[in-house]
């Protein structure tokens, strides 16, 4: 008498269903692994002489509702950390502003020796992108924005 198949019967099989009582554990890790490892990128600060103001006004926007154009003595132009031409900056905030529903404010933070045709032109080009709220950055605004941090 010859035994076939070793003699043992397996009583249970390889199930083809994915066990879902853990599933809720690994999208918890997969959560908090993106939270750890996210980095969001803050605009750099430039190194420029913040031209002096007796009053300021505190903007009540939310960060992502301001966008901070840096305008050198140079007349050069940076926003997102990117250099841009003057003409091009119209081309850049236009669609931005649309997209905000016009909520977008923003911040001109120039040095104290830029010359004014630079400032002219880039108030200009801002117009010319249908942008209505507009402010300039000064040293009295940012001593107060270090104050509450």
């Amino acid at each position: 008498m010859s035994m076939k198949g070793g003699g043992f019967d397996r009583k249970s099989k390889a199930s083809s269903e994915v066990p879902s009582s853990s599933l809720a554990d690994i999208a918890f890790l997969l959560l908090i692994f993106f939270m750890v490892t996210t980095v969001f990128q803050a605009d750099r600060d430039r190194p420029i002489e913040w031209p002096e103001a007796e009053a300021a006004e505190k903007i009540d926007e939310k960060q992502k509702n301001i966008l901070n154009i840096w305008l050198e003595r140079s007349g050069t132009v940076f926003m997102n950390d990117q250099p841009f031409g003057m003409p091009d900056v119209s081309s850049f905030v236009a669609p931005l502003y649309a997209a905000s529903d016009r909520a977008l404010v923003i911040s001109i933070r120039s040095d104290r020796q830029t010359p004014y045709i630079y400032v002219d032109q880039l108030q200009k080009e801002l117009v010319e992108a249908g942008v209505v709220r507009v402010v300039f950055a000064t040293q009295l605004e940012q001593s107060m924005q270090r104050e509450r941090r």
